[in-house]
């Protein structure tokens, strides 16, 4: 094996000749020794020889033994290799970074040529990796730039693929907006169910945001790059249920397509499978769907063929399934199917902390589609729309948005015009402001024997008092009296008239 400099360099005596081979040979040894790891290329790029090192790579990058590995073409086992490069140049890279399944190291690569000058191979040299590197801060941070990089051209590619018809998600997690320790506590279960193949079951009231956390668990999954279909039962007339889930063989029946067509089981494999308002099944499909879940495979209208097929399910129900299940509207089997990793998503009313964060996005999403200028709220208006019972959640709330905005003149909501818009909506208002001792005041003075009480009985009467009308105000749901009055449950529970 002789060195770079030999072919470009004047005869040197035998005994420079010699030491030269040596220092060569000895060079060759500190690297194999001293690095990381050695790999050596042929002419035609094929991996020839890897030191003892380089071997403990092999299972990240998917090979179980050497013998599978050596012989390989290294662009085929190396992922973002530049071997290939210093074989047509001829030229060393000294000092690279390369990223590929086994992590990310700094490398050297060096042609290696016969006596003649000409390039025989390469040899390429592990400096240091991620784990033991002295360089690990500046290595992480290589790494993050090039999984943003890595994301951002995701995105672009899912864009690109939109515009041609294929289904994806459209939000994430950070679309699901809220800080409060519920939606906390819901998206960290929801991350954790995106690493997970089994079917997921979002459960929540009409509003709440099913769809678009089912769009951010896939979006967050290994299948983030196939399709996402969704498909809404409800929607759906019965009698087209089956060919929609499970497509149409080709002259099923009068009228069908020569072609056939495809179902969503079929459209979404690869994929997530989305089904919407599943509470509303028909129980003659519920039994299709279940041996389609259980066997990864269907039968399309009118085929008496199974076609496999491999999407992850995503359900979801505004409906009490365990009622259902109970009163025979859906079948037992099928629910534990799907109840494997349920999320409940809660209304609105229960994360009214949240409700001014969603004002502020949900405004600025409306102006932009309407092109016109995002609406400034005042106090007293946000305090009045976060103390709403808000019966159809995040959409009821985004409908009443949607009519302030194109009511307002000025640019500046008060609380009047949504006291306005709330009357006219047909919507029970609840005044943010806790009811105060002052006002409770003229209630004790129609009984004079009252002021002779001792001071803590009258404090206790006037709270009860309070807690009543709050009751009243919020028809009974104690969730919200307890936030109308700026107290806990317990406390509130404690005062109940």
């Amino acid at each position: 094996m002789s060195s770079t400099a030999l072919s470009h360099q004047p005869v040197l005596p035998k005994d420079a000749q010699s030491i030269l081979n040596l220092a060569a040979k000895s060079l060759f040894d500190v690297f194999a020794n001293a690095s990381e790891g050695m790999l050596l290329v042929d002419r035609s790029g094929s991996v020839v020889w890897i030191n003892d090192q380089y071997r403990r790579y092999l299972p990240a990058l998917g090979f179980a033994s050497e013998a599978d590995f050596v012989g390989q073409p290294v662009a085929a086992v190396v992922q973002n290799t530049q071997m290939q490069r210093v074989l047509e140049t001829g030229k060393p890279i000294l000092i690279d970074l390369l990223t590929n399944k086994a992590g990310t190291f700094v490398v050297s690569r060096f042609p290696l040529r016969d006596d003649a000058g000409q390039v025989i191979g390469a040899l390429g040299v592990v400096l240091f990796d991620q784990p033991q590197s002295n360089l690990q801060p500046f290595l992480a941070k290589f790494s993050l730039m090039q999984r943003e990089l890595d994301e951002a051209r995701d995105a672009l590619a899912v864009q690109r693929r939109s515009g041609v018809g294929l289904r994806q998600a459209r939000h994430s997690f950070a679309s699901f907006i809220g800080s409060s320790s519920v939606v906390v506590d819901l998206k960290r279960q929801a991350r954790r169910a995106a690493q997970s193949s089994s079917p997921v079951l979002l459960l929540g009231e009409t509003g709440t945001g099913k769809e678009l956390l089912a769009h951010a668990i896939h979006a967050s999954s290994p299948r983030a790059k196939g399709p996402l279909v969704s498909v809404n039962i409800a929607a759906v007339p019965e009698t087209l249920l089956e060919a929609e889930f499970f497509g149409v063989a080709p002259g099923a029946y009068t009228g069908a397509d020569r072609k056939g067509r495809d179902g969503k089981f079929k459209l979404a494999d690869g994929g997530t499978l989305f089904l919407d308002e599943i509470g509303d099944m028909p129980l003659g499909l519920q039994a299709k769907l279940l041996r389609a879940l259980q066997e990864g495979e269907m039968e399309p209208l009118g085929s008496n063929r199974l076609v496999p097929f491999d999407a992850r399910i995503i359900a979801a129900t505004s409906r009490d399934l365990v009622k259902l299940v109970q009163s025979g509207q859906f079948r037992e089997d099928l629910f534990y199917r799907l109840n494997v990793l349920p999320l409940r998503l809660p209304p609105l009313r229960e994360r009214a902390s949240d409700v001014p964060a969603l004002i502020e996005v949900l405004a600025e999403d409306l102006a932009l589609r309407s092109d016109l200028p995002q609406p400034e709220f005042s106090p007293q208006a946000v305090a009045l729309l976060s103390a709403q019972y808000w019966r159809g959640n995040v959409r009821e709330l985004r409908n009443v948005l949607e009519q302030l905005l194109l009511r307002s003149d000025t640019g500046m909501v008060d609380v009047s015009e949504v006291e306005l818009v709330l009357r006219e909506s047909g919507l029970s208002q609840i005044s943010p402001a806790p009811a105060t001792r002052q006002s409770l005041l003229p209630v004790m003075a129609q009984d004079a024997n009252a002021w002779l009480a001792p001071l803590s009985e009258q404090v206790e009467a006037l709270e009860r008092l309070a807690v009543a009308k709050a009751l009243e105000v919020t028809q009974g749901n104690k969730v919200a009296a307890a936030k109308m009055l700026g107290v806990s449950r317990a406390k509130l529970y404690l005062r109940l008239p």
